[in-house]
């Protein structure tokens, strides 16, 4: 028996394709939509009641449409398992990975993988921040503002008119406090911006799975998994209290988005935005900055995957739950 811990479902996806491949859609999906319109009507407050009938819809219908919809692609051969090939390094440097997988084609991936949200790290580093100048604050032994040195106090005012007046951008990074230790140079607010930056830059803030087939780590999948309608806790925070940042073994069942291009890292100029009359030819400049996006990817400074990896569109994560008996 196979139990599924559902960590994201794409419902309509789900849903569509089903309905491609069985014809209809089971009439447990209809008679749950007709259950949420009877508590809309009978809801004092329909808003609050809406929203979390449809949150608790979807999840009862992940739960039963998904392992129907996985059941079908098996059985018609429409899902490949590249779990074990995966794993070896030649797979992905062949050519194999790649031919026998074009993009669309549905797959079926259980490795390793760890969370990661941009979000997370401003929340975690901010709470540590705020930690760390409260435990200064009732210190008796920190220096008042006047004896600290002109470039502290410069921050330190700087900090108190950014609280007073909050800043018109609203980058992660804000949410740290100005501080530092006086026996820690390496330990100080600017650092810990630098690493949200970092961390937003390299991946757009939302919620990525990052999986690793390969034991060295060398070769990943990135995915990003959506938020609003789909089977989601929206709340980052609860999800890493939840599931950690270590790697956990996750099941992927998704469609390739796209292979990574084997691509030059170093960028060959900008070429021509214009045709022989003058005139701005706005595909060649449509082209030439995705170009230029290819670059940063193959660079590693983009949200996209890097050689010889590729993007899935994921229609389910979920981890199974041991079933055996117990001691």
């Amino acid at each position: 028996m196979l139990i599924r811990e559902f960590l994201y479902v794409d419902v309509e996806k789900v849903r569509s394709i089903l309905a491609q491949v069985e014809g209809s859609v089971p009439e447990t999906s209809s008679a749950a939509e007709r259950t949420v319109r009877h508590g809309h009507a009978e809801s004092r407050a329909p808003y609050n009641h809406e929203a979390s009938d449809e949150s608790r819809i979807n999840k009862s219908l992940a739960d039963s449409l998904f392992p129907s919809l996985e059941e079908s692609l098996n059985s018609e051969d429409l899902v490949r398992d590249i779990t074990e090939k995966a794993k070896s390094p030649e797979y992905w440097t062949s050519g194999a990975l790649k031919a026998e997988n074009p993009a669309g084609s549905l797959i079926r991936l259980t490795a390793p993988g760890a969370l990661f949200d941009a979000r997370y790290v401003a929340a975690s580093f901010a709470g540590l921040a705020a930690s760390v100048t409260g435990f200064q604050g009732l210190d008796s032994d920190t220096p008042e503002p006047a004896t600290l040195p002109p470039a502290v106090r410069k921050r330190m005012n700087k900090s108190k008119d950014k609280n007073r007046k909050p800043t018109s951008t609203n980058e992660l990074e804000d949410r740290i406090p100005d501080f530092s230790f006086s026996d820690a140079d390496d330990f100080n607010s600017e650092n810990l911006r630098s690493m949200i930056r970092i961390a937003r830059g390299l991946f757009t803030p939302g919620l990525h799975l990052n999986f690793f087939p390969v034991e060295d780590f060398e070769y990943s999948v990135s995915v990003r998994l959506n938020e609003g309608r789909q089977y989601l806790d929206s709340d980052p925070e609860i999800l890493f209290a939840r599931y950690g940042t270590q790697e956990q073994e996750w099941t992927l069942v998704g469609s390739i988005g796209h292979h990574a291009d084997e691509v030059s890292t170093i960028f060959d100029g900008a070429g021509s935005f214009t045709d022989e009359s003058g005139r701005v030819a706005r595909g060649k400049a449509a082209k030439f900055v995705n170009r230029f996006l290819g670059f940063m990817g193959a660079s590693g400074f983009s949200d996209l995957p890097q050689y010889p990896g590729f993007s899935v569109v994921p229609l389910a994560v979920y981890r199974q739950i041991p079933v055996g008996k117990r001691s």
